[in-house]
């Protein structure tokens, strides 16, 4: 452990990254923000090891602290998927000149400890991409960063949109996907939209993943396809979860699962309801607040300190608040 008072949690995606520094108290000093940090998301490893630093760097910068003031930090990351990956983090984030040995976890372990007091139970988190996983108290843990159906915003969008082609090509049964999508992307037919993202100099995935909103909203109007996309969207989350589970010998009776991301964010319940019908005996703990703060409130767990995570919550609107009135 460091020898200062402060801790980091820093939650790092495919889309965007954030670290957090707090202090013994909870408040939080410092906020960097950033973009893809997944090793396996960017041209090479080294990239996404920079944006990391630049990340944390920045947190660091507005706290007015040096790495080696701080007392004990997590890493949720994306990209944290193999035995091989968490060295590669572990070895670079060693030569940082923290004060202490920093925990790196994959990113679905991060956003369980936000739902559960005891860092136990099971993570389904989608946002870009979807991290699923299960935890003892114990630390034994099971997740995988390539399970064989991908599920996650850019994946639904794109299924969206496969689906409004199909219709519109005598293909697949109509859908009300259709007058959604060329209205979002200003386009006169399916045809033309294709053509938008598949021709030279298209649309990226950023543009592809404003799609998923308009997805959960037309599944949650009962729109058949919409309905079916998002149903097994949250079958086959549910079943890797199960899985998760299954394969540390976790009870399902009463295991804690939290469910967080951006696309757990929307209003509609189609997608939980169909993760937790794969998980009978379990207890969905939906959250919408930053997945960051499990990282911090597994750091401050390191240190003894207590948290409450709609207080750090809280803290944090403040100090971005605080920040950008003072911009």
């Amino acid at each position: 452990m460091g020898t200062g008072t402060c801790v980091i949690g820093v939650d790092g995606g495919n889309t965007s990254s954030t670290a957090v520094v707090v202090d013994g108290s909870g408040t939080v000093v410092g906020v960097g923000d950033g973009g893809c940090t997944d090793i396996y998301g960017v041209a090479s490893p080294p990239q996404a090891l920079a944006e990391l630093d630049r990340v944390v760097a920045t947190a660091l910068g507005q706290a007015g602290l040096g790495p080696g003031q701080l007392r004990s930090g997590v890493f949720s990351l994306a990209g944290a998927d193999w035995p091989e990956d968490h060295d590669y983090l572990r070895s670079h984030l060693s030569g940082c000149s923290f004060g202490f040995e920093p925990l790196v976890v994959n990113d679905a372990m991060g956003g369980l400890r936000l739902g559960s007091r005891s860092w136990e139970g099971i993570a389904v988190i989608c946002g870009t991409g979807n991290a699923v996983g299960a935890r003892r108290r114990d630390g034994t843990c099971f997740h995988l960063g390539f399970w064989p159906d991908t599920v996650g915003a850019a994946t639904l969008s794109q299924a969206a949109l496969d689906a409004v082609l199909r219709a519109h090509l005598g293909l697949g049964p109509p859908t009300s996907l259709t007058d959604r999508a060329l209205r979002l992307y200003g386009a006169a037919d399916p045809i033309e939209l294709q053509h938008r993202f598949t021709g030279r100099d298209g649309l990226g995935r950023l543009d592809l993943v404003r799609m998923s909103p308009v997805l959960l909203d037309e599944a949650d109007r009962h729109d058949g396809v919409a309905l079916e996309i998002v149903t097994a969207a949250g079958r086959a989350m549910g079943g890797q979860a199960r899985a998760s589970a299954a394969w540390i010998e976790l009870d399902m009776a009463g295991a804690v699962t939290v469910l967080g991301g951006g696309l757990f964010q929307h209003p509609t319940s189609v997608l939980v309801d169909a993760v937790m019908a794969e998980l009978p005996g379990a207890v969905a703990h939906r959250t919408t607040l930053p997945p960051v703060l499990g990282a911090v409130m597994a750091a401050l767990d390191q240190i003894g300190r207590p948290s409450d995570p709609q207080e750090l919550n809280r803290s944090l609107r403040d100090f971005r608040a605080s920040a950008a009135g003072g911009a």
